[in-house]
């Protein structure tokens, strides 16, 4: 299964581990320190130019989308713990 996550970004459902609100980073010293370190290992992808609303982490990359985690949650076949 495929997911979209914003302009023409598709990755397969197989690589995904997390979907995150964006508003995460913002309020976790962990998560800053993730996307911190994603970024400098130059693992980090803006998707569009619209704010992002949402963090994906794959097993290679961090991206920021401009779709909420709730609808990209919903694209997903995975059950996810809320």
């Amino acid at each position: 299964m495929y997911i979209h996550l914003g302009g023409e970004k598709v990755i397969q459902s197989s690589e995904l581990i997390a979907i995150f609100d964006i508003s995460i980073e913002k309020s976790s010293k962990i998560s800053k320190q993730f996307v911190s370190h994603a970024i400098k290992d130059k693992n980090v992808l803006r998707i569009g130019e619209e704010e992002a609303k949402s963090i994906v982490v794959t097993k290679n990359m961090v991206y920021f989308s401009p779709i909420s985690s709730a609808t990209l949650k919903k694209k997903t076949s995975i059950n996810f713990l809320s």
